[in-house]
């Protein structure tokens, strides 16, 4: 059964993630929505100098980061009119249920949509259960050096080929996204965080057991965080405070052990290896096996690979 689109305050449907990128009038230059990453969505959009739109409200919030470029804008939302330039580096914030209005020029921006429950999720991690407690504000301007590095790492992501470390990444600056959201621009304050304790080793070998099984694919913090029944903010400072590493860094450490074994072990190609630990193509495999080693997935296949051991003498 569906469940009920969600409505704002005055009784008007707000427009989700999926429906916006319908009602705009242009299609992103580049966006996130055929990766498979959950959290924040990216549409990225080039400049446009006739800008004159009015679009209903949102049901979730919107981030907009400006790359390069620089331009006249003129934004109304929730009865407020304000005339600014927008120029690289900076951000606005559209809180989810305001009805915008925009006019004028836009630079290339990054639209970072980031989901309602996501915000009430990192609440409720950060001690505040009632969601009336959130209320995120409207910010017409602004230079925030957070927003634009998480920008930045989504941006740089979305250049990059799919690989499946990049669940991991978009899930943890996700996260990032919605506590710093709460941090700098909820109009209430978060109660303190509760303290409780790190995982046990029962859930730790748990955890490490699923990863071993499904290296040759992409794996999720929200996957990872169900197996221990604790949502995906909490799960990734348990993970850390428990092992000492964060999850993505655990997760490429056993990659990367995985495949020394192949090497040493078996007599796969370095192609079949890169694909069965999960890397897109042998030379994304090699770099990131050279930074974590020292040494290139050649180099050790040389020293320690079953093919060496096995040739015949001169």
């Amino acid at each position: 059964m569906n469940e009920p689109h969600p409505i704002s305050p005055s009784g008007q449907k707000l427009v989700s993630i999926e429906e916006i990128v319908d009602i705009k009038p242009r299609r992103p230059l580049a966006t996130t929505r055929d990766r498979g990453w959950s959290g924040v969505t990216v549409d990225l959009y080039r400049p446009r100098l006739d800008c004159s739109q009015t679009y209903p409200a949102l049901d979730h919030h919107l981030i907009s980061y400006c790359p390069s470029g620089r331009a006249r804008l003129i934004q109304r939302r929730n009865g407020v009119v304000h005339e600014g330039t927008i120029s690289a580096g900076m951000s606005l914030l559209m809180p989810a249920g305001c009805v915008s209005t925009w006019e004028g020029r836009t630079p290339t921006s990054a639209r970072l949509r980031v989901p309602a429950r996501l915000v009430a999720a990192a609440g409720e991690e950060l001690g505040s259960h009632a969601a009336a407690s959130i209320e995120i504000r409207n910010i017409f301007e602004t230079r925030d050096r957070l927003i634009e590095h998480m920008a930045l790492v989504l941006l740089a992501e979305l250049e990059q080929q799919a690989h499946p470390a990049q669940a991991l990444i978009v899930d943890q600056v996700s996260a990032a996204i919605a506590a710093h959201l709460l941090r700098a621009y909820n109009a209430f304050g978060i109660a303190e965080r509760r303290t409780l304790p790190g995982l046990g080793k029962a859930e730790i070998e748990r955890i490490t057991s699923y990863i071993e099984d499904n290296l040759d694919r992409m794996i999720g913090l929200a996957e990872l965080a169900a197996l221990v029944d604790v949502s995906r903010f909490h799960f990734a400072r348990l993970f850390k405070q428990s092992t000492g590493v964060s999850p993505i860094n655990f997760v490429e450490q056993r990659r990367i052990e995985r495949a020394r074994v192949l090497i040493a072990e078996t007599d796969t190609s370095l192609a079949e290896v890169a694909l069965a630990t999960g890397y897109s193509d042998q030379s994304h495999f090699t770099r990131r096996f050279h930074r974590l080693t020292g040494g290139t997935p050649a180099a050790f296949a040389r020293e320690h690979g079953r093919r060496l051991r096995r040739r015949p003498p001169n």
